[in-house]
């Protein structure tokens, strides 16, 4: 099976699967994803997701964070790991947003990852999710299983990982394709347990499973 024909296989059968796959990290404003997306690294989208209601408690607006002490935001995101350097990345990206962009999160690609402590994956799932614009986000799920399922051969680098699938991926199917990658990593194609071949709704055209 040729990698494109492999790859509109598999969208199709994630799509009948997941078919209201989405974001799993919890916005409501797009300056509020990229607070997120910086914390979930190396976190749990649902830890996440609880501790930024007590940052947005006190900090409720891009004004607000960008004039907040660092050791402030630090004190509440501790619980996600990496406490400083993400509490100095946030700060300094809610003051460029209010310095250089109004306050308002960039809709462009190369403006976004001018912001700090954001990167490809970030900017990509921003354009995404935030401005609906083509999108491939790499992150570990997405990574994990287009090696395995044979839409790319060994790579394992972030940005190459995402070269390659623009190459197979229909545009308008990148974010949502990437998204449903999370839900089926997750649950079934899983990264500390064997994967659920037997139940996997992709056996029939996953490269691991001799397709």
């Amino acid at each position: 099976m040729r990698k494109k024909e492999r790859a509109l296989a598999l969208i199709d059968r994630l799509k009948q699967a997941y078919p209201d796959a989405g974001c799993t990290l919890d916005y409501n404003e797009a300056w509020k994803l990229l607070v997120s997306v910086r914390l979930a690294a190396q976190c749990t989208d649902a830890r996440v997701n609880v501790v930024v209601e007590g940052l947005y408690e006190k900090y409720p607006s891009v004004d607000a964070l960008a004039d907040a002490d660092v050791a402030d935001i630090e004190a509440i995101v501790k619980p996600c790991g990496l406490g400083h350097s993400k509490a100095r990345d946030i700060s300094a990206c809610m003051r460029r947003l209010r310095d250089d962009f109004g306050g308002r999160v960039p809709d462009d690609f190369d403006a976004l990852l001018s912001l700090p402590g954001v990167g490809r994956k970030s900017a990509n799932l921003i354009m995404g999710d935030v401005f609906g614009k083509p999108a491939i986000v790499t992150d570990t799920h997405c990574i994990r299983l287009v090696n395995r399922m044979g839409l790319v051969d060994g790579i394992r680098e972030p940005k190459k990982v995402e070269m390659e699938l623009w190459k197979l991926i229909p545009p308008e199917e990148g974010s949502d394709f990437c998204h449903r990658l999370v839900y089926h990593g997750r649950d079934v194609c899983t990264a500390r347990t064997a994967p659920h071949c037997e139940v996997c709704c992709c056996a029939d055209v996953c490269k691991k499973a001799g397709v």
